[in-house]
């Protein structure tokens, strides 16, 4: 990273790899075409114009991708985030405007973006990509459906862009939250580096008080030969999480009878509602000690001058068990899972699954190919494929507390997956091209989406063999988009980007079925055209305005649709009826570069119709609760950010920014009590500041703060009591760093993540204070 200029300058995006299919001999002859060469390109401008625009403005330095993007984006370098404890490769977002990422503990796979009015369950509002790769789980839509942040290595991420909203033609309508491209490094000459981590935390809450520890180990090799680059990488991850959930029942009113166990143990506090609850012991993902391995290959061969062709494979394998246990005994010392049970001479009723155990084990493999040109001006082509497959997915589920083999069920998870298909082609005019050039960007984009899962009884929850079926679903989405967007500069200091996205999609194949029954779902299908447009001003050389609107349709997964279960003749959770999320988007951002660093400053509003979310019907009896659409939620705030380098002295860079982002439910007919209130874990206020000093080049420290404000874990906000379990705390966490470099070759640091040890919750309680110890080396 470089100190910034005094003036802005805007370099290319390098070419990110990606794709899984066999390649149609007319396009294959149409980037020949293009291939051909038509005079001498410099290295570094090869790397330049074959992807959508980005501003970037969030690093020090001068933006280092392309300058159409038309909306506002931050970033991190690998340089920035060395500085930080970064275990996960979501650990690189921590420290961004407006964004925060639910990890609740070191190795956790349901890690959700939330970014602006998008919560984090909402995890079909958000696109993370790896090189070009689809990361984002687009099969559902809630914590259960994260990014498969795994399919990437922290050590090998280079740098980290954050579009925010839905102003680009070149991305779908998931993007109305944020779009999050990885960049990983591909190696110049021979390199092998090696990383191991080793960190504990010590947690206490209600009866657990204890130390829960992991680490991390990586290596990874590679090479430039010629014209072929490779990157060879393993990774794995042994981590123990604090305790994730607790049973708990209100305080009873009935007086013990006859029939109920004494028992003592049980924990009382004021819940999320203020009401009194006991806690008997932990249950649900309890303590979940997972294990992790990861596999990548990347590789890039240059065909001709002017004409590249990448291939990857990432494969990832995790093996989890969760452990619960019972804070109750009775009389003689006995531990008691469930039953009858009184407690200081009230009777509670425990089920039986209470605190029941639960196991795990997936692999996942991701495929990608690419052909792309790199000219450096004038027409650019490329095609992508990717392909993702769950080869493997068996969870296990005790039926029971207390039990180490009784009866559970077995969920098979395998044949669920997605396959991508992108062909894309852009113009970039050519430097002496002047004012009133076109920069112009189209293409093609085609995505599929299964699932397929059956959950059946056993007589032996950890090792038995499947049984009679429970319930079972299926179903299948596709969607095929054709987009424009030019960027045109039509006077010295103004430029409009402009664009239109039109997307045909379908859901099919839908069903669910029990060991009775079996119920299939009508197709769907719905099109709709997106526009964008985005206008700027160049105030001067350091300020640059910006107003940008676009409309954004983000379908129903499969999830959503078809994932549930049949109750008698009934299908619960799920909903095959369900719209597209309608959203406008809308924002006013202000640049300016100043003080060895950038500022930003946005305004932003969304109106989306339709929202989609699990809620509850409160106008029909029964009351029915599974996913439904929200008639319309709007989400409007303010962000400052500012990034800068040696800011007051040499060595010192700083990172700031705060957010306030107001959501609220303006329409629900199938729950008028929600109407006027604050939407779903959307924090109003969000603040972060960060700064690293740089001894030289031997040594760096650095300190930061990051603070989250009040937010709602209801729809009607009755969680009136929220820094409790169960609830969504306010909270200000610290965390420290510092990394010493004896020599070129290796590296040392220790650090700690929530200093000061807050105790607080987003629902699930988060990590205490949590201790890293790091060595890597290189050659």
């Amino acid at each position: 990273m470089h100190p910034a200029s005094t003036r802005k300058t805007a370099h290319g995006l390098r070419p990110r790899a990606g794709a899984l299919c066999g390649f149609a001999p007319l396009v294959l002859a149409v980037l020949a075409t293009l291939a051909l060469p038509r005079g001498p390109a410099r290295a570094e401008e090869s790397s330049a114009a074959a992807l959508p625009a980005i501003t970037v403005t969030g690093t020090a330095e001068r933006p280092a991708t392309d300058a159409d993007m038309p909306a506002s984006v931050e970033s991190v370098t690998r340089e920035q985030f060395g500085n930080w404890n970064v275990v996960n490769s979501e650990d690189t977002l921590k420290y961004l405007p407006n964004l925060d990422v639910r990890k609740r503990f070191i190795g956790d796979q349901n890690s959700i973006i939330a970014v602006r009015g998008t919560s984090n369950t909402q995890s079909a509002r958000g696109l993370v990509y790896a090189d070009g790769l689809l990361l984002s789980n687009l099969l559902g839509n809630s914590y259960s459906f994260p990014p498969r942040w795994s399919m990437v290595f922290p050590d090998d991420i280079e740098r980290v862009d954050v579009a925010y909203g839905p102003f680009s033609a070149l991305y779908p309508g998931n993007a109305m939250g944020s779009t999050v491209l990885i960049t990983t490094r591909m190696p110049a000459r021979f390199e092998a580096r090696a990383n191991v981590k080793a960190f504990t935390q010590h947690f206490d809450l209600f009866g657990v008080d204890r130390d829960f520890e992991g680490h991390e180990a990586s290596a990874t090799i590679g090479d430039r030969i010629g014209r072929l680059s490779y990157l060879l990488g393993v990774n794995r991850l042994k981590s123990t999480s604090q305790p994730m959930q607790f049973a708990t029942l209100a305080q009873s009113n009935k007086a013990a009878t006859a029939a109920a166990t004494p028992v003592s143990g049980a924990y009382f506090y004021d819940n999320q509602t203020e009401q009194r609850t006991a806690v008997l012991g932990v249950s649900g993902e309890g303590i979940k000690h997972t294990t992790q391995d990861q596999f990548k290959l990347r590789l890039q061969y240059e065909l001709a001058s002017e004409l590249q062709a990448g291939a990857s494979v990432a494969y990832w394998r995790e093996r989890s068990t969760s452990d619960t246990s019972t804070f109750l005994e009775d009389e003689n010392g006995n531990p008691v899972y469930s039953g009858k049970v009184a407690i200081d001479g009230r009777e509670y009723d425990i089920p039986a699954a209470a605190l029941a155990a639960s196991q795990g084990e997936s692999d996942n493999w991701l495929y990608g190919l690419s052909l792309k040109t790199t000219r450096a001006g004038g027409w650019n082509a490329e095609v992508n494929a990717s392909a993702f497959e769950v080869t493997h997915s068996v969870g296990r589920q005790a039926n029971a507390g207390g039990s180490s083999d009784g009866p559970g069920t077995i969920t098979y998870g395998d044949g669920t997956g997605w396959k991508t298909f992108d062909l894309k082609a852009s113009y970039t005019p050519q430097a002496q091209s002047g004012l009133r050039a076109h920069r112009l960007a189209l293409g093609y984009h085609f995505d599929h989406y299964f699932t397929n899962s059956g959950t059946f009884d056993t007589a032996n929850w950890r090792g038995g063999d499947s049984g009679a079926l429970k319930n079972a679903f299926e179903g299948k989405t596709s969607t095929q988009a054709l987009y424009v967007q030019d960027g045109w500069q039509f006077l010295p200091r103004w430029k409009l980007v402009y664009g239109l996205r039109y997307e045909d999609w379908r859901a099919y194949a839908g069903g669910q079925a029990s060991a009775a029954a079996r119920l299939a779902y009508p197709a769907a299908a719905q099109r709709h055209a997106s526009p964008k447009a985005s206008l700027s001003f160049d105030v001067s050389d350091d300020l640059t305005l910006r107003a940008s609107i676009g409309r954004a349709y983000r379908f129903p997964t499969v999830g959503e649709l078809f994932q549930g279960q049949i109750s008698g003749s009934s299908i619960v959770n799920n909903n095959p009826g369900l719209q597209p999320e309608d959203d406008l988007g809308k924002e006013l951002s202000a640049e300016w570069w100043h003080w060895n660093g950038v500022f930003r400053f946005s305004l932003f509003q969304d109106d989306v119709r339709d929202a989609i979310f699990r809620q509850t019907d409160t106008t029909v009896i029964p009351n029915v609760t599974n996913f439904q659409n929200i008639d319309k939620v709007r989400s409007r705030g303010a962000e400052l950010g500012y990034q800068g380098r040696d800011v007051g002295m040499e060595g010192l860079d700083l990172t700031a920014s705060v957010a306030y982002t107001q959501s609220k439910i303006l329409a629900n007919a199938s729950n008028p009590e929600s109407v006027g209130k604050y939407f779903y874990r959307i924090p109003l206020w969000r603040a972060k500041l960060l700064a690293t000093y740089r001894f030289g080049e031997r040594a760096s420290a650095s300190a930061g703060v990051r603070y989250s404000g009040r937010q709602y874990n209801t729809l009607n906000n009755a969680d009136t009591n929220p820094n409790v379990y169960g609830g969504t705390s306010t909270y200000t966490v610290a965390d420290l760093k510092f990394t010493y470099r004896p020599d070129r070759r290796s590296e040392l640091s220790v650090g700690v993540d929530n200093l000061f040890d807050e105790r607080y919750f987003v629902y699930h309680p988060y990590p205490g204070r949590t201790l890293y110890v790091q060595a890597a080396f290189r050659m």
